[in-house]
């Protein structure tokens, strides 16, 4: 007798490189409301979200994080046209599709049955419950917190929905108008050769995770676990991302999977002095920075230093070490562990080598 375990292998994926013009806009407009929480997005981001106004800023965070369904204006062929699909969208829809988000929370969690369907939409009270119990919760898991005065502003317009139509309709498109058009256009040559050099490559046999390492530099098992069994994924290159990845999860098994990464080119192809620039310019980012310094030169006299000992050793707030590990670590100048319920990190000398020898190269040095 023998005992035998099988264990499934990982689905090959079926992988693609794109421009997503809608979807990066709205990746774009999404940095805006996170600019404030993390370091390392491009100067546009920091430029963008300093010109807008106080009631912008609100109105945006309001349209990306509540009202918009992305999925559905994602697939337009470029932004304008987007925007013109929303103002033609029957108004019930566009609430319908809010109160859809929120009852596959709910159900996940409680069940949902369509009195409390109903109630979502008459009850502000009621409403708001469900937020705090759902959505509220599934960012506290992340140690982030959500302003439910937004869903609250939103859940006013339900009883006029072409409000909810007008609102989205006027902010994409004073968006569009007075920040993105121009960043778009400036940049659309160097998304491009992004894109094009990674088509060139086979990535045939290949899981997701292994396209994902190659594509991005980084290991993201586990991190994302939508992605360790995906089997349709789209790369969409963004020049503002810095050294941050974003998952965007396919509603099913068969649709598809997007990861937004900082535009690069691989290895052995050969890249223009601009994007090879750009790339240059997050790495470089993350070191214009004296705590960002300090914790390294800590690192380089320990082999492992936790989250806890850097706060007390450099006397950090913890939102404060947080955020300048976050961009150390996607930046690859550091590497993550979990030592039971801690966090610890470790220096990764072949990335400060690696970005060495990438200025002295692009230096000619």
């Amino acid at each position: 007798m023998s005992d035998q375990e099988f264990i499934l292998a990982p689905p090959t994926v079926k992988v693609n490189f794109a421009l997503e013009p809608v979807r990066n806009q709205l990746n774009n407009l999404s940095l805006l409301n996170q600019s404030n929480d993390l370091s390392g997005f491009s100067d546009w981001v920091l430029a963008t979200w300093e010109a807008m106004s106080a009631e912008r800023k609100r109105t945006n965070q309001m349209v990306l994080s509540v009202m918009l369904d992305w999925d559905k204006f994602s697939s337009a062929p470029d932004f304008e046209t987007g925007v013109k699909r929303i103002r033609n969208t029957d108004p019930d829809t566009m609430w319908n599709g809010i109160l859809d988000h929120i009852c596959m929370k709910v159900e996940m969690t409680q069940g949902m049955t369509p009195a409390d369907r109903e109630r979502l939409h008459t009850d502000t009270a009621y409403y708001l419950d469900m937020i705090n119990k759902t959505i509220a919760v599934h960012y506290a898991e992340k140690g982030k917190q959500i302003d439910l005065s937004l869903y609250e502003d939103v859940h006013r317009m339900f009883d006029d929905p072409q409000r909810l139509i007008d609102t989205a309709v006027e902010h994409l498109g004073y968006m569009w108008d007075t920040y993105l058009k121009a960043d778009w256009e400036r940049n659309l040559p160097v998304l491009d050769e992004s894109v094009n050099a990674f088509r060139q490559l086979d990535y045939r046999g290949q899981t997701a995770i292994e396209t994902a390492r190659f594509v991005t530099g980084r290991d993201l098992a586990g991190i994302f676990s939508a992605l360790d069994t995906a089997s349709n994924l789209t790369f969409v290159p963004s020049v503002h991302i810095g050294p941050y990845v974003i998952f965007h999860q396919g509603t099913d098994t068969d649709t598809n999977n997007y990861l937004v990464f900082g535009a690069r080119v691989p290895e052995g192809v050969t890249k223009s002095t601009a994007l090879g620039r750009s790339e240059l310019l997050v790495r470089i980012s993350a070191l214009a920075d004296d705590t960002r310094l300090k914790i390294l030169e800590l690192m380089t006299k320990h082999d492992e230093v936790c989250a806890q000992d850097i706060i007390t050793w450099l006397d950090l707030s913890q939102s404060s070490a947080s955020r300048h590990l976050r961009q150390l670590t996607a930046t690859g100048y550091i590497t993550e562990r979990r030592r039971d319920v801690a966090k610890c990190y470790s220096l990764n000398r072949e990335r400060i080598d690696d970005t060495l020898f990438a200025l002295k190269h692009f230096l000619r040095m």
